[in-house]
């Protein structure tokens, strides 16, 4: 019979189903999206990403399955790889993916057969397979409409392979037909010059066009161009409300739309929510970087304004490293300053969080058991988190990054807890590696099929403000940090 079905408000039933398409037809309201807040804050105020409204939620994560492999599973040679099973296609409802129809048998981790961890311990020599770049890049380069670069079995042919062996980036990566560009504008008249011919070029190439801005800059240009019927909002794109693993869905979920668009294509027009600390324009600078990955291959194009006028020096700054292309002048150019995101989003820089200057309220130098130290943490989750339903967030997360740690890493694993004024912090450590991928956790390692494993890292973005990954002397730490409701 199994274990009895984990009630409807459970973590795990939350969270894990938030990949676009499903079963058809089960696409109702119940599978409606929660509309975004406005602003960071949204998301610091009780706003639970991938939270829905209305109607009961349906089942969680189904038939986690057959394990294929198993902690031994070699990566052979890319030709030798087992064969995968193409992504599911996107359902017009946008529902989550569903994989299977038997109930989970157990908490869904990344300790399944290929997680999404994978390192190379001390003297191993077995990465597990499954590139997250691969997976990341078939899932959103899933159609082949008018124009795109032609997906044979889900992927993008031979030159997204060879932009793999050698890091990744547009430079190398099959291009985008215009690609990322970036626009940094200081006044009125160089926002609308730069966006207004943007979005009209789009709007009368039948593309569909979206806007992903502050609700005010969003105005301005609906009035601007006489408020067309095709301009879409979606503001999660630029991750207002949510957080990066969110907004990789929202694209998904556009370019689904897209393929029945009369270009095919999908453009964008978005103004990054960078927040108010640094810490807050980490999280949006690995996303920019990201999205060049993600997005290579896809029918997308997308300019990201850039305001001098609202946005941190650092931040504004930043546009020139994460994006390939230029907008000045009206004329977007190839950008020599631009650093593929493998190499950007591992030298940025990872200051210690305040609270880790004092006394932490838990420490384990050497966890016995992971059942052990997931029991812990619990425990000082209970204590030092007030809401129920983001206790259990956290909690989820660190288990799976503790998890990550007992199975993929080397012991000892360690683990320490800092909670003062509104703010805690988290840290799991082991003496492995780090992640192969430093783009790892933008989505599962896996692609749509859940029942893989490969969630840890993606469910720590998804349910933790901020996620770093620190590699030194002691191993590989990972640092969750987030704001308490």
């Amino acid at each position: 019979m199994g274990p009895a079905p984990r009630p409807a408000g459970h973590p795990v039933r939350r969270h894990l189903r938030v990949l676009p398409g499903g079963a058809a037809g089960r696409g109702g309201a119940a599978d409606r999206v929660r509309e975004p807040g406005r602003g960071r804050g949204a998301r610091r105020a009780g706003h639970r990403p991938g939270a829905r409204r209305g109607g009961a939620p349906r089942a969680g994560l189904r038939g986690a399955g057959r394990r294929r492999g198993g902690a031994g599973h070699r990566a052979g040679p890319p030709g030798a790889r087992r064969a995968r099973r193409p992504p599911p296609a996107l359902s017009r409802h946008a529902g989550p993916v569903t994989p299977g129809r038997a109930p989970a048998r157990r908490r869904p981790s990344s300790g399944g057969a290929s997680p999404d961890r994978g390192r190379v311990a001390a003297g191993g020599d077995c990465p597990l397979p499954g590139s997250v770049a691969e997976n990341a890049t078939s899932s959103l380069s899933h159609r082949s409409p008018r124009g795109a670069v032609p997906v044979v079995g889900g992927h993008p042919t031979r030159s997204l392979q060879r932009a793999r062996e050698d890091g990744g980036g547009p430079a190398a990566a099959v291009p985008c037909p215009h690609g990322h560009a970036a626009a940094v504008v200081g006044s009125h008249e160089q926002l609308l010059a730069a966006a207004l011919p943007w979005l009209r070029e789009g709007l009368a190439a039948g593309d569909l066009t979206v806007l992903s801005c502050d609700q005010g800059t969003a105005e301005l240009l609906r009035d601007e161009l006489g408020r067309p019927a095709g301009l879409v909002d979606e503001p999660r794109v630029s991750l207002r409300g949510v957080r990066p693993p969110d907004g990789v869905v929202a694209i998904r979920r556009l370019l689904d739309r897209a393929a029945e668009a009369p270009s095919g294509r999908l453009r964008i027009l978005g103004a990054p929510d960078f927040g108010a600390a640094p810490r807050d324009w980490r999280e949006a600078q690995r996303y920019e970087s990201v999205l060049n990955r993600l997005l290579a291959g896809s029918p997308v194009e997308a300019l990201c304004l850039y305001d001098q006028r609202q946005l941190p020096e650092q931040a504004a700054a930043s546009a020139s490293a994460t994006h390939p292309l230029l907008l000045t002048g009206g004329v977007r150019a190839e950008n020599p300053a631009y650093r593929r995101p493998g190499d950007y989003v591992r030298d940025l820089p990872l200051p210690r969080e305040p609270l880790e200057q004092g006394e932490p309220v838990y420490a384990v130098a050497g966890a016995p058991t992971l059942a052990d130290l997931r029991h812990q943490l619990a425990a000082v989750l209970a204590a030092q988190v007030p809401d129920r339903e983001q206790r259990e967030d956290l909690h989820l997360a660190v288990s799976e990054i503790a998890a990550n740690a007992f199975r993929h890493g080397t012991p000892p694993v360690s683990a320490r807890v800092w909670a003062a004024d509104g703010w805690i912090v988290c840290t799991i450590t082991d003496r492995g590696t780090s992640y192969r991928d430093e783009l790892a956790g933008f989505q599962p390692a896996h692609g749509d099929d859940l029942s893989r494993g490969g969630m840890g890292l993606w469910l720590a973005r998804k349910l933790w403000d901020h996620v770093d990954l620190l590699t030194g002397a002691d191993g590989l730490t990972v640092r969750l940090s987030s704001p308490l409701h």
